[in-house]
């Protein structure tokens, strides 16, 4: 009987948080502004590659082909990313949405190339929460890897 209540319990919370997950929705500061992307909220949740805080600051992913042959490797690394969904893009900018597999968490995951400085600006950022636990740092870093290994 206690097994019965403490599963059921967490099953509850589980569809709680998955339900509240799925209602949120993008915050207003995506997107290229002024030719950059946002800086990040003062929140440890989030990296990006035009902030120059110590706490958020990353490398952008750097290219040597051209901004084409660019953008069409990093849709390939990204199709390999289970839960990545591409929201919205152009000709230098893609918007990701990246869902966790059980809590279904949304990070929002920007690209920005910039052709006449062969690199790719990045934004990773958790929708909810405080702390990712690192998480957005390490997806981009994976990402940049796998991006490295397609190289021409």
């Amino acid at each position: 009987m206690i097994l019965f209540w403490c599963v059921s319990f967490f099953i509850a919370v589980w569809l709680g948080i998955v339900g509240v997950n799925s209602l949120t929705s993008p915050p207003d500061n995506l997107g290229v502004n002024d030719g950059k992307l946002s800086p990040c909220p003062e929140s440890p949740n989030c990296v990006c590659s035009c902030d120059s805080s110590k706490l958020h600051e990353i490398a952008p992913l750097e290219f040597t082909d051209s901004p084409t042959q660019a953008r069409e490797r990093l849709l390939s690394v990204l199709a390999e990313f289970p839960g990545c969904q591409i929201v919205t893009g152009d000709e230098n900018y893609l918007r990701a949405e990246f869902r966790t597999r059980w809590l279904r968490f949304v990070d929002d995951v920007e690209f920005l190339i910039e052709p006449g400085q062969n690199v790719i600006q990045v934004r990773s950022a958790s929708r909810i929460g405080y702390s990712d636990l690192g998480t957005n740092r390490e997806r981009i870093e994976t990402i940049r890897q796998k991006f490295a290994a397609t190289a021409l």
